[in-house]
C-alpha cells in the first residue's frame, strides 16, 4: 500500500510518500479502506517528538481517518464489508496512523459514519468535535444555562465548540477577528467580541456580569490572569493549546474563587470517553450542525508539505482533506 511515513521523529522533510507492506488486522482489529484523513497540529508534535508517545517505526502519520470496512476480526463484532466508518486516535500510543491506502483500526477505536454523511466533511470535523467534546463535558461538565466563554471561536476546535456549547443549552460569549464574527454569531454564539479590541476584557465583563462559568481558550494564548478575572464562582478554565505557554497564574483570586483549572490532551483520552465523544460527533454531523468552514483537497504525496504549513500557521480555519486516491487521479 502507499503510505505517508516517517522512519525517524523529526522535521516535516522527514516524511516519506512510498509503498509499505499493507497492515495485519489483530482479533480484534477492522481492516479499512481509507477515504481520506486530514492533519492536526497534534500530529506535527508527534511527527517531531514534542508529544512522547510510543510510536512504531516506520510509522504512518496522522490520526483521523473515513473508509470503508475491508473486513472485521472475530472480536470486532458490529462491523462488515462496506460499513462506512471513522476513527480519530490512530497514530499514537503504539498505533499506525491514518495516512495511507489501508489502516488497522482496533474496534473500541472505530465508528459508523452516520448514513448520508459526506466522507470528506466528516474527516474535516473529527478532530475538532472530539477536542470539543471532552473539554466541555468530560472535563468541564458544562450545564445547561451556564456561560462559556470561546477565545479564537472561529478556528477549527473554536467553531466545533461553540457548535456544542450551544447544543447544550449553554449562552455561548466569544471571541474572534472582526471579519469572524458573523461566522460565529451562525454558530449560535449571543455574544461575540473583537479580540484586538483594547476595551476587550471591559466589555467581556460587562457581558458576563455574573462571570463565566467555563473559559476556553482554543487558540492557545492562555492569559490565565484575565480568565481568573472573568470567573464566576467555581468557574473552570480548560487549557487544550499551546503548548509553548507559560503563563502566570494569580493565585489569590484563582482559589478565592473555588475555580478550577483542567488541562488535557485528547490523545490521552479513554476508549470509554472517545466513544462518548463520538455519539455527540454523529448526532451533529447527522444534523448537519457540524461541518468545517473551508476544506482543500490535497493528495496523500503532500503529507510533508501539509505538516509545514500546519506549523507555519497557513492553516487557520483551513481544513485539509487527504485523498489517497488523488495520487492516482
Amino acid at each position: 500500500m502507499r503510505a505517508a511515513f516517517i522512519e525517524q521523529l523529526g522535521s516535516p522533510d522527514e516524511i516519506r510518500h512510498g509503498v509499505l507492506p499493507d497492515p495485519r488486522p489483530g482479533p480484534t482489529d477492522v481492516l479499512v479502506d481509507v477515504h481520506a484523513t486530514t492533519v492536526n497540529p497534534v500530529d506535527t508534535f508527534v511527527r517531531s517528538g514534542v508529544f512522547r508517545t510510543p510510536v512504531p517505526l516506520p510509522l504512518v502519520v496522522g490520526r483521523d481517518l473515513v473508509g470503508t470496512v475491508v473486513s472485521a476480526g472475530p472480536g470486532a463484532p458490529g462491523f462488515r464489508p462496506g460499513d462506512p466508518v471513522w476513527c480519530n486516535s490512530l497514530g499514537h500510543g503504539g498505533r499506525q496512523g491514518a495516512a495511507a491506502e489501508l489502516a488497522v483500526v482496533p474496534a473500541d477505536r472505530l465508528y459508523h459514519l452516520p448514513p448520508g454523511t459526506d466522507p470528506e466533511t466528516a474527516v474535516a470535523v473529527l478532530h475538532p468535535g472530539g477536542t470539543a467534546y471532552l473539554a466541555l463535558f468530560t472535563h468541564a461538565r458544562v450545564r445547561p444555562g451556564e456561560t462559556v466563554l470561546v477565545a479564537g471561536a472561529a478556528g477549527n476546535v473554536g467553531s466545533a465548540l461553540v457548535t456544542l456549547a450551544v447544543d447544550a443549552g449553554a449562552r455561548v460569549v466569544a471571541t474572534a477577528s472582526a471579519r469572524d464574527a458573523d461566522h460565529v454569531r451562525a454558530l449560535g454564539a449571543a455574544e461575540v467580541f473583537d479580540y484586538r479590541d483594547p476595551g476587550l476584557a471591559q466589555r467581556l465583563r460587562a457581558a458576563c456580569p455574573a462571570g463565566v462559568d467555563v473559559h476556553v481558550d482554543s487558540f492557545g494564548a492562555n492569559d490565565l490572569t484575565g480568565a481568573v478575572d472573568l470567573l464566576a464562582p467555581r468557574g473552570r478554565i480548560v487549557l487544550l493549546a499551546g503548548v509553548a505557554t507559560r503563563p502566570v497564574l494569580p493565585v489569590g483570586p484563582f482559589y478565592m474563587k473555588d475555580a478550577s483549572i483542567l488541562g488535557f490532551v485528547i490523545s490521552h483520552a479513554t476508549t470509554a470517553q472517545l466513544a462518548d465523544a463520538a455519539a455527540a460527533v454523529n448526532r451533529l454531523l447527522a444534523a448537519g450542525r457540524l461541518r468545517p468552514r473551508r476544506t482543500e483537497r490535497i493528495p496523500l504525496s503532500a503529507m510533508a508539505e501539509a505538516h509545514r504549513r500546519m506549523e507555519k500557521g497557513d492553516l487557520r480555519g483551513m481544513r485539509l482533506v487527504v485523498r489517497p486516491d488523488l495520487d492516482r487521479a
